[in-house]
């Protein structure tokens, strides 16, 4: 007996002699992420804060002797500039516009593909391939082959019945701007709010089949609670993309007729107006709006997995 224990006790206070340290084991898992960590802290965080810098000094490129410090006076003007304040409301016009009907026409077609028919997998890549264009090359598309008065798409099929032939980006500027980006974004949301449709419990559908449940009562009381979390997470996603886009505003409109958004602002105090500080000041609080809303939509991600998980 005490071999034995003898023989235990000399066993537990070896092995720890032969494992490392739990630091050592977690540097050593570590390890390999770290080239890839200094290289995103040097590429995107470093940048980051010498544009934070920049923000608060009064800093034209033109005079560059003439910089000094001024605090926050830039993100006063930011915000109390009538111009800006007119870029910020249409930053959030253009956003809200393009991802809720982006969210209602991938929904419908996400229903649509949902149901089995021949070709449907040449379907689902046909109508993926709009997201997949470059955005400066759909935003040329849509202004030359489409919008364009004298020989674009809408116009010839409005003269074959006889219609008017209108300016489309004219007219109504900031639709023009919205229809690309709609365009470009539908596919997107469809093939989230679809793998969220395939995600369903068959069972349960079959069941409220079974206890006579329509179409619509089914879709009301199941797919759409079901989708929550889906649409949650395609409107935030959507939202971080289209609220830094600049493809469309400059390709289209080149930021005239009221079409201006944050970033074409940006770009406008920086390469035009040569406001480093003005333009740094706008561009920090496009970041924060997009880590506000980035922030959220890691929460409905992770609340998706932690739902798979418990349902497997």
């Amino acid at each position: 007996m005490t071999i034995t224990t003898s023989a235990r006790v000399a066993a537990a206070t070896a092995r720890p002699a032969t494992r490392p340290p739990n630091r050592m084991r977690a540097w050593a898992t570590r390890a390999p992420l770290l080239p890839a960590l200094v290289f995103m802290i040097v590429v995107t965080q470093l940048p980051f804060v010498a544009t934070l810098v920049i923000s608060f000094f009064d800093w034209n490129a033109l005079y560059p002797k003439d910089r000094h410090f001024t605090g926050v006076d830039n993100y006063r003007q930011v915000l109390t500039d009538p111009d800006l304040r007119h870029s910020v409301w249409t930053t959030v016009l253009l956003t809200a516009t393009v991802v809720l009907v982006s969210l209602v026409v991938g929904l419908g077609i996400a229903l649509l593909l949902n149901r089995k028919f021949r070709g449907r997998g040449v379907v689902r890549t046909m109508l993926i391939a709009p997201f997949l264009v470059v955005p400066v090359a759909a935003a040329l598309l849509w202004k030359h082959v489409l919008y364009n008065p004298e020989y674009g798409l809408f116009n010839g099929l409005l003269h074959y019945v006889g219609g008017p032939q209108p300016d489309w980006i004219s007219n109504t500027p900031l639709l023009a701007v919205e229809a690309s980006l709609i365009w470009q974004w539908t596919p997107f949301m469809m093939l989230i709010l679809l793998a969220g449709l395939q995600s369903r419990d068959h069972e349960q559908l079959e069941a409220a089949r079974v206890d006579g449940a329509s179409d619509w009562q089914i879709f009301r009381h199941l797919t759409l609670p079901h989708l929550r979390r889906y649409l949650e997470l395609g409107a935030l996603l959507g939202s971080i993309y289209i609220v830094q886009n600049f493809d469309a505003v400059f390709t289209l409109t080149s930021g005239g007729l009221g079409t201006a958004n944050l970033p074409y602002t940006v770009y406008q105090s920086f390469y035009q107006a040569h406001e480093n500080g003005l333009a740094s000041a706008a561009g920090v609080l496009v970041v924060i709006g997009s880590i506000i809303i980035a922030t959220f939509a890691l929460r409905v991600v992770s609340s998706l997995f932690r739902e798979e998980v418990s349902r497997a």
